[in-house]
């Protein structure tokens, strides 16, 4: 796919996306008219590079943990450093954060919901019961 059709399935601009390739983050292959092309596991890297940006990591460490995302097991970092892990920890415990106060906010918004429903419910069937019968 051309980088424009990355741009619009990823959400992404298409000159971050040029810069992710700039930073090794993901790769295309040239057409003989020099367009970017992709594969496509490369939209769900860019959301993967995204995510990871939102929550704080840079780029650097990013490429580090890349292989990682696929296939744990078999990931070797050999420039791994102790600064490195505890950054990756930091992020690590923030993220576990906002993903337990995402777990509120969408219980809460899915309480609210079902207490709406349960009331617009019971103002309809009291307004059904209103009405004289044959009456829409």
């Amino acid at each position: 796919m051309r980088i424009g059709e990355l741009s619009k399935r990823t959400d992404a601009p298409v000159r971050m996306l040029r810069y992710y390739e700039e930073q090794g983050l993901i790769h295309s292959e040239r057409l003989p008219n020099g367009y970017r092309d992709y594969e496509d596991y490369t939209v769900d890297r860019v959301r993967q590079i995204r995510g990871l940006l939102d929550v704080g990591l840079p780029t650097r460490i990013i490429k580090q943990i890349l292989p990682c995302l696929n296939s744990p097991r078999t990931i070797h970092m050999p420039y791994v450093t102790p600064d490195m892990i505890t950054t990756l920890e930091d992020e690590r415990d923030r993220m576990a954060e906002k993903i337990e106060c995402l777990t509120k906010n969408h219980r809460a918004i899915n309480d609210y919901l079902d207490a709406v429903s349960h009331e617009v419910r019971t103002v309809r069937a009291a307004g059904d019961s209103a009405r004289p019968a044959g009456q829409p």
